[in-house]
């Protein structure tokens, strides 16, 4: 019953942001999707809370960005990228934020994840081919700054500058308001099978060779359904 509701309040959503927050491309379009990022997309909540913080050298991690926001980033801390993990969308909060970094010359790079389902490999090794190339400093974000983004940062600790995983871990945490025990809790457990399979194997070799979406996600549905997740 209660998943029933969320997926009409997100098929609701969809709704509104396709009606009022589709377009930037003139003025009345515009204030309809500014209102629409900030009050469907919970801008408001992001103005006072950025969840910043630096995890590498010329690698900080944050919430979805406003404007003014990564006019500021670019301007204090010499931002050159941004990876949006939330991916290309035509709603306003990607619409503005594409709009501000072709015109600061940052380079926007767009990988699509989930908070709530297990990380598809394509995606995942689009990421590591991404890591190579990054120009720094970057600035790595989803919605919230604390599910799809701490599991990247991650990655980026273990893959990059072969963090131990137990350092890595701590990128999904409480501090940045990531919650293991709901469904966000199965990017804590992507990190739990690497640990469990992998046998001191790179984090991209395990991908590659063993990682399986559709057996994480059954094993977290198992452990979610004997209340240990």
């Amino acid at each position: 019953m209660a998943g029933g509701f969320k997926d009409k309040m997100l098929a609701w959503q969809d709704r509104i942001a396709a009606k009022y927050g589709s377009s930037i491309a003139t003025r009345e379009a515009r204030r309809a999707a500014w209102w629409h990022f900030q009050l469907m997309d919970h801008a408001f909540l992001r103005g006072l809370w950025t969840n910043l913080d630096q995890i590498a050298p010329g690698v900080w991690r944050a919430n979805q960005p406003s404007p003014r926001r990564l006019e500021s980033y670019h301007r204090k801390l010499g931002l050159k990228s941004v990876v949006n993990l939330r991916g290309g969308s035509q709603q306003g909060f990607y619409l503005f934020e594409a709009e501000v970094c072709h015109k600061l010359g940052l380079t926007l790079h767009d990988v699509h994840f989930s908070a709530r389902r297990a990380p598809k490999k394509a995606a995942l090794l689009a990421m590591f081919d991404l890591f190579e190339t990054l120009q720094k400093p970057v600035l790595i974000h989803c919605k919230s700054g604390a599910d799809r983004t701490g599991l990247i940062s991650a990655l980026y600790l273990l893959d990059v500058e072969k963090r131990p995983l137990a350092e890595a871990k701590r990128q999904l945490s409480f501090r940045y308001l990531h919650l293991k025990s709901t469904e966000t809790g199965i990017m804590d457990h992507f990190l739990t099978a690497y640990q469990a399979e992998a046998k001191g194997r790179p984090i991209r070799d395990w991908v590659v060779q063993d990682y399986d979406p559709a057996r994480l996600t059954a094993s977290f549905a198992a452990l979610r359904g004997k209340g240990q997740a």
